[in-house]
């Protein structure tokens, strides 16, 4: 035989019943009322687990549960967080949770104070409150003790995480802190400056006893009322968004929260600070700090989105900055009344998917970024191709002046091996440059073949001098690598001292681009037409260009301009 409790619907109090078939269908109450069991199974209360108010089937007994969370609501541990007191007007014994503020009696409509009636009937059925503790629930901020009538020698205690301070005619006068304390009139100076306490342990004073919980409470969920009218920062594009989130809240000042707040009121729970009494309905939301943190919300969240230049597009990457900033603005008007958020996180943010400005928006976001998505690919191929042909060029430039670097080692070569020659028969190169001028002198056309005529040997001789000096500057060059390299310059034209290439008459160079070399005549040994920055005979630096302050003669290299003979200014900068 399956039994359960069923609730009268009369008085609210509890009664044995059963399911067995031949049960009684029609149980008596103590109130007076006849329960009937087949029309009264169903009956109403707050789920323990999700907040709402649903209708259950008493008759499944334990394993009833809610209909909204699907949770087991009927539990013997939910039954036993049930407090029994009669009513003060009809005497009718009712029951409701330990922690529930009022109860309206459902026989004579009496609104009764549910902690004050509990502890009174304590106080009545065993005497005066010897302990003085917190009993109120886990969302609470501020708990006032139901017993305003203690005796001297009544044990105090304080949890950790808990302030208890005592009030009298509507003053904050004695704070304790956690730990266990006995009442004397050594730890209550306060009440002592107001009037006599007793001494006797038998006697009792009156003060009120309010409890303030310093640790945060977690998890209160909060949402825009209406939505928040803003402006998009890269295209000044109107539109409306929602908000919605949490926070943690915890007493940051005690006495302030009780004076500013909870007055001569029974206490301060979480969902007095923002309370959603319509489930999940954002616009249905109450609590005595609403208004503030919903004015602070629409118009910081709107100001740091325009300040920060937040793009709505993007708004999801920007919570936690946002976050920051709403909680530091928040902050700032609770901490007037004790109170601090600790956190503050903003979680969802709702945009106007529908809004066709949104959807613009969202267009012009999407076109924007397949542009630079192509601009970003052209100019990465373009760059490649770049890339390409200049290691194209530079190889070629490479492969040209490998060549000419090998040509000049193999004429080195060729006029070293024929030194090594002459040498070995015992000649100089002026003696062979000689005959080989003569015979060539000899069977040209100026002296015919075998002529000996003397007009024909001097012009011969004339002709072969100067070629032979040519053969010798040329052979002298090539025998002598160690000396100083000549000019590139030409009288045809120059060669170009970084890719190699010959007989150039532009001002630069057709292979690489190169500009044609500046010559210069070392000031120390008279070298003529050096390129490169130091004399290869000995050392000299190539001597910095200035211009003549007074005539303006440009490109000077001498220490005194030589239209003027104005001297070089000391740190005059080259040119």
């Amino acid at each position: 035989m399956a039994k359960f409790v069923i609730e009268c619907p009369q008085c609210g109090n509890s009664v044995e019943a059963s399911n067995f078939i031949f049960a009684k269908k029609k149980i008596p109450c103590s109130c007076g009322h006849i329960i009937d069991v087949k029309t009264d199974k169903l009956s109403s209360k707050v789920c323990p687990h999700c907040g709402n108010t649903v209708v259950y089937d008493q008759t499944k007994g334990e394993k009833a549960k809610c209909p909204v969370c699907h949770e087991l609501i009927n539990t013997t541990t939910h039954r036993s967080a049930l407090a029994e007191f009669t009513c003060p007007t009809c005497s009718c014994k009712l029951s409701a949770d330990k922690n529930a503020s009022l109860y309206d009696c459902p026989l004579c409509g009496t609104t009764i104070n549910v902690q004050e009636r509990i502890a009174k009937e304590k106080i009545k059925n065993e005497g005066i409150v010897s302990v003085v503790k917190y009993e109120g629930g886990d969302n609470v901020l501020v708990w006032k003790h139901p017993v305003e009538d203690f005796n001297m020698g009544s044990q105090l205690i304080v949890h950790e995480s808990q302030e208890a301070i005592f009030f009298r005619d509507g003053k904050a006068l004695d704070l304790f802190g956690a730990g266990r304390y006995t009442l004397s009139t050594q730890n209550l100076p306060g009440l002592e400056k107001l009037y006599k306490l007793p001494t006797n342990t038998t006697e009792y004073f009156h003060s009120e006893v309010y409890f303030i919980n310093t640790a945060a409470i977690m998890g209160i969920k909060w949402g825009t009322d209406s939505k928040v009218r803003v402006l998009d920062p890269a295209t000044g594009i109107p539109l409306e968004l929602g908000a919605s989130g949490e926070f943690n809240i915890k007493v940051s000042d005690a006495r302030k929260l009780l004076l500013k707040v909870v007055g001569t009121t029974g206490g301060l729970t979480a969902t007095d600070v923002i309370a959603e009494t319509g489930g999940v309905d954002i616009k249905s939301m109450t609590g005595k700090f609403r208004a503030l943190i919903m004015n602070k919300v629409k118009s910081t969240l709107a100001r740091s989105i325009r300040e920060n230049a937040i793009s709505i597009l993007e708004i999801d990457e920007q919570l936690d900055v946002l976050s920051v900033h709403l909680q530091e603005q928040i902050n700032g008007g609770l901490q007037e009344y004790g109170l601090i958020l600790p956190e503050f996180f903003i979680t969802t943010i709702v945009t106007p998917d529908d809004d066709p400005n949104f959807k613009r928006l969202r267009q012009q976001g999407a076109d924007q970024y397949l542009r630079v998505n192509e601009e970003r690919i052209r100019k990465s191929t373009v760059i490649a191709a770049g890339e390409v042909d200049a290691a194209q060029a530079e190889a070629a430039a490479r492969v040209k002046l490998i060549g000419a670097e090998a040509d000049a080692d193999a004429y080195r070569m060729q006029a070293a091996a024929e030194a090594d020659e002459m040498k070995m028969k015992g000649y100089t190169y002026q003696q062979e440059t000689a005959r080989q001028v003569g015979v060539g002198a000899v069977t040209t056309e100026h002296g015919g073949a075998g002529g000996s005529g003397a007009i024909g040997d001097i012009a011969s001789v004339g002709i072969g001098l100067g070629v032979m000096k040519e053969v010798i500057d040329m052979t002298k060059g090539a025998m002598t690598p160690g000396e100083a390299t000549p000019s590139v310059q030409t009288s045809e034209g120059w060669d170009c001292p970084k890719c190699g290439a010959k007989g150039i008459t532009a001002k630069f160079c057709g292979e690489c681009g190169a500009a044609k070399p500046v010559a210069w005549d070392c000031p120390k040994c008279g070298t003529k037409g050096i390129t490169a920055k130091f004399c290869g005979e000995c050392g000299t630096a190539k001597p910095e260009a200035w211009d003549c302050p007074k005539c303006g003669a440009k490109g000077i290299t001498a220490k005194f301009c030589g239209e003027c003979g104005t001297a070089k200014p000391e740190g005059g900068e080259a040119e």
